[in-house]
């Protein structure tokens, strides 16, 4: 008998779920008529005519939704830490009112959102056009009901069961079995409406109806509203548990000129930021109170007309006319319920945007305070700067003058000059860095690798540079001197820290012109043992030059040597006087004896034969003239002594006795 009975069983309860799904989805509150658990509470406020219809529009609860959203998040991410201590306070602070802010616009917007619905589902022609998602709550409780009232039953007739006998309980057993399958039914029939209820709230009403918009809207701001999972939410947490116990480094700690610079940008910015959050603040809250105008408007006029029923009430025995008064009554009365929903979380809204917009303020005012402090610590290493700046600019004027007053010599005065040079440029470099930064010990790391680099690119350079102060030393190089350095004889025109410049000479033998031409060279060749550089001993200018006449085996050697040696020192006698002042001078200079420069003669073997050598010394600049006359002299000697005729074979030859 139960087999037979359960296939068609089976076949209804199908049949009935597919039925409601589709009423569900499809017909709206037309069937909400058949529902006679439907309290008369729920009705419309405007079942009655005589109150007035409210104007609500869901483009204005939608732009306040967004706005408030939007300010949200810039209020609680759009102001960066700038490292105070009270920098923590206001910004919890922020987002505690942000949260709340955004909790309070949501609870008005769904009380708003009802109060449409309501105003929209009184209208004959829009009664099939209800959100999905009320249809939902309505279909879930009418099955919600009945599967009460079933068990309900079911308990009744198991009670009935115990008592009756049992030869009478198979009707009461094939009874309560049948209420069991529809109990069954209706709990399948609620289960898959949670299931499509938990859809619609998830993913919205399919693009229709300002409840589903509302929801789409929650579901971005899952962090306030609580649509985040356990875990997820959990997570978050640690993470922003962790992101507080990170110290943000400030900038300030630094020190120096640049440190203070680099903090006040960044309170400058900070304070713009908080100027613009509150900016959006104001416009949200304008948003907000403009949204509460009309229903604060509707508000006063619910009570205004409550109060008018009030003293029209008094002294009436009609019937009829109290029962029509009391049906307003009770609808104004549910009028004023939902307004009440929409307009205090709105009022509660605009007080915690003017709490958030005060602690803004104090945040902005807190970081303008120590905006001050660095802005005057700016001032003060700037003015302390020109200031020490100017002290050494007037102390390298006073050097300059007094070397140009006090020191005749060029060479002295140029290597004052150059001295100054370097010392004001070393204590412009203290100043700067003493200035922009006051703790060295955060660039001791940055310092080592500046150094090493500049050591490794600027090798030359430094090596030149150390060199300049070996070329302009005691024995050093001055602006005139001859000196030959990689093969290249010259006059000294310029000395440089880095380079110094020769004007190149040419010729052959002894005759020396220069050639056009000057030739640079890095200071650093004094260092380099390939290319040496000779130069005169600091003083003199004199060179050694050597008569070399060729002598038969035969003839009187010592004769010979006497008469040439009479022939030089008649020459050389003409300047003598500024050889021995130059010798006086390096005697003067160097700390080791040096024999007086005079003539000297030498009898030797050379490779094609017996020579005689008479060598002298010649100043460099009048060297070509000397050694003309000394080339007059020996050959008038040779020319008119028979002996020295007899003695000298071949011709006699005029050469330096050194080399480069």
């Amino acid at each position: 008998m139960r087999r037979r009975e359960r296939v068609p069983t089976i076949a209804y309860c199908i049949l009935f779920v597919c039925t409601q799904l589709a009423g569900t989805i499809g017909s709206g509150p037309q069937n909400s008529s058949r529902s006679p658990e439907q309290p008369a509470s729920t009705a419309s406020p405007e079942s009655s005519s005589n109150l007035p219809p409210l104007h609500l529009q869901a483009e204005a609860i939608l732009h306040h939704l967004n706005q408030v959203i939007g300010w949200y998040r810039h209020a609680t991410a759009g102001i960066r830490d700038v490292g105070l201590p009270s920098d923590a306070i206001y910004q919890d602070n922020a987002r505690a009112l942000a949260a709340e802010a955004v909790e309070l616009a949501f609870q008005s917007a769904r009380a708003e959102s009802a109060l449409i619905a309501g105003q929209n589902a009184a209208k004959p022609e829009s009664s099939g056009q209800g959100s999905q998602q009320q249809n939902l709550d309505q279909y879930k409780a009418k099955t919600t009901a009945q599967i009460d009232q079933i068990q309900s039953q079911i308990q009744s007739l198991d009670e009935k069961i115990r008592r009756t006998p049992a030869s009478r309980r198979t009707p009461l057993i094939s009874q309560r079995d049948a209420l069991q399958g529809e109990l069954d039914l209706q709990k399948s029939v609620l289960d898959a409406i949670q299931k499509m209820a938990a859809f619609v709230e998830n993913n919205g009403d399919a693009g229709h109806g300002l409840q589903g918009d509302i929801n789409r809207l929650a579901q971005s701001v899952p962090e306030v509203l609580g649509h985040s999972t356990p875990d997820k939410a959990a997570g978050t947490k640690d993470k922003i548990e962790a992101a507080k116990s990170i110290a943000k480094p400030s900038t300030n700690n630094s020190g120096g000129l640049i440190g203070d610079a680099m903090t006040l940008y960044d309170y400058m910015s900070a304070v713009r930021q908080i100027n613009s959050v509150i900016k959006e603040t104001n416009y949200t809250r304008d948003a907000a109170d403009h949204l509460r105008t009309p229903v604060r408007d509707a508000l006063r006029a619910t009570i205004q007309q409550s109060a008018q029923m009030a003293t029209q009430n008094t002294g009436s025995t009609d019937t009829q006319q109290m029962h029509t008064q009391r049906q307003e009554l009770q609808d104004i009365n549910n009028r004023f319920k939902q307004l009440s929903a929409v307009i205090l979380p709105l009022s509660q809204e605009i007080i915690v945007l003017n709490n958030s917009r005060t602690n803004l303020e104090q945040w902005r005012e807190s970081i303008a305070r120590e905006s001050a402090y660095v802005l005057r610590s700016v001032l003060l290493r700037v003015i302390a700067i020109l200031f020490a700046l100017g002290l050494i600019l007037g102390l390298s004027e006073v050097w300059r003058r007094i070397t140009f007053r006090y020191i005749g010599d060029p060479r002295r005065r140029r290597q004052f000059l150059i001295l100054r040079r370097v010392v004001i440029g070393f204590l412009v470099v203290i100043v700067l860095t003493f200035g922009f930064v006051s703790q060295f010990s955060s660039l001791a790391t940055f310092a080592g690798f500046i150094t090493a680099g500049i050591a490794v690119g600027l090798q030359a350079v430094l090596l030149s540079i150390a060199a300049y102060f070996f070329i302009i030393g005691r024995y050093g190089i001055r602006v005139g001197d001859r000196i030959s350095v990689a093969g290249i004889t010259g006059d000294v025109v310029d000395i440089g820290l880095v380079r110094m410049y020769v004007m190149e000479l040419a010729g052959t033998g002894l005759d020396f012109y220069p050639t056009g031409r000057i030739v640079a060279f890095s200071n650093s060749v004094l260092f380099q043992t390939g290319t040496p550089l000779f130069r005169q001993i600091p003083g003199t200018e004199y060179t050694w030059h050597e008569v070399a006449v060729k002598i038969t085996p035969n003839a009187n050697h010592t004769a010979a040597q006497q008469k040439l040696m009479a022939v030089v020192n008649e020459v050389y006698s003409r300047y003598r006087g500024e050889i021995e002042r130059q010798h006086a001078a390096i005697e003067r200079r160097v700390d080791i004896q040096v024999d007086m420069p005079r003539p000297e003669a030498r009898l030797q073997f050379a490779d094609t034969g017996l020579e005689l050598l008479v060598r002298y010394p010649v100043e460099i600049r009048t060297a070509p003239e000397t050694d003309e006359e000394m080339t007059r002299k020996v050959l008038d000697l040779v020319a008119n002594d028979p002996d020295m005729k007899g003695a000298v074979s071949g011709t006699p030859k005029i050469r330096s006795a050194i080399k480069g």
